[in-house]
């Protein structure tokens, strides 16, 4: 079915989109799931007859095989494209993609740490060695501040007030945020400067990013990582953690410490406070002792 169109399709997607022969063929695979199912319907429309309720029933179809919302949602990307490419070459006049709903994601949660397992991996690090002062220092800013690894690696020293208890941080879309800083991440910054920093030769250019490699460059994302994973793996710890969950962490501890949320999603720079709100997986104890203690009906 549709051979003709799915034929042009391809080459819009080829030569108009600039796609990969990887991303083309994935697109093209799911008109054809498309197609499959309304050959299974027994039914043969052109690309301009379809409706909407056409497109629903797919996927709920395509609900019913089992596929993940995520799975879902990328075929029903591929369809509204082929529609958005029919709609330029004016084979439809009409697009019936536009009404449909994507299935709805469950927000998974990354893993977080708690106080202890974050002291484990502190403590598992060699503070005899030049690299272990600054990791140390590292994780204690990533820590206090719920940096992302990205406002990390590009931490300048200009942005520091350590008289204020304060840094400044360029997030996403150049947003500069400040963020409190607790006074021992500033003590192991203070200790990476004056005992490691201080005989770097440093790369031109690079003179006021704060944590720098053997090399005297900014650090890369990728050895914020490794060295995080070697650490992990040190202190026996068995989840998965990244630099991310640090951030996770930060904000989990906060929440469960009877956090604001406002002021949570202020610090980590988040733009709506609906993406703030995964942090607040919180135990029923917990969420059960604040309505006790500011309810006036469980007083």
């Amino acid at each position: 079915m549709w051979s003709s169109e799915k034929k042009g399709f391809k080459a819009w997607l080829q030569l108009e989109k600039s796609l990969s022969d990887h991303s083309v063929e994935a697109y093209l695979r799911d008109i054809e799931k498309f197609t499959q199912f309304l050959e299974l319907k027994n039914s043969n429309p052109a690309p301009q007859d379809i409706v909407l309720k056409d497109l629903q029933e797919f996927v709920k179809w395509i609900g019913e095989l089992g596929m993940m919302a995520t799975s879902q949602s990328r075929i029903i990307s591929g369809i509204r494209s082929f529609y958005k490419y029919c709609s330029i070459e004016n084979i439809v006049s009409k697009d019936p993609t536009l009404l449909l709903e994507t299935p709805k994601q469950k927000r998974s949660l990354p893993d977080f740490l708690t106080i202890a397992e974050i002291d484990q991996i502190l403590e598992s690090i060699d503070l005899s060695t030049a690299e272990g002062e600054r990791n140390r220092a590292i994780l204690e800013t990533m820590y206090s501040c719920g940096l992302r690894v990205s406002e990390l690696v590009n931490l300048r020293i200009s942005a520091l007030y350590p008289d204020l208890g304060f840094i400044k941080v360029t997030g996403k879309g150049d947003k500069e945020r400040l963020i409190p800083i607790g006074k021992t991440a500033l003590k192991y910054i203070s200790i990476y400067r004056k005992q490691v920093r201080v005989h770097s030769t440093i790369k031109p250019g690079q003179e006021d990013i704060l944590f720098l490699n053997r090399r005297g460059a900014k650090l890369s994302r990728q050895m914020i990582f490794f060295f995080l994973k070697e650490l992990v793996k040190h202190a026996g710890i068995k989840k998965t953690v990244s630099p991310h969950t640090f951030r996770h962490s930060f904000a989990t501890h906060l929440v469960e410490g009877g956090a604001d949320l406002r002021a949570v999603q202020e610090m980590l720079g988040h733009e709506s406070i609906t993406t703030t709100e995964i942090y607040t997986h919180l135990d029923r104890e917990y969420l059960r002792e604040t309505l006790r203690k500011f309810h006036p009906a469980f007083q």
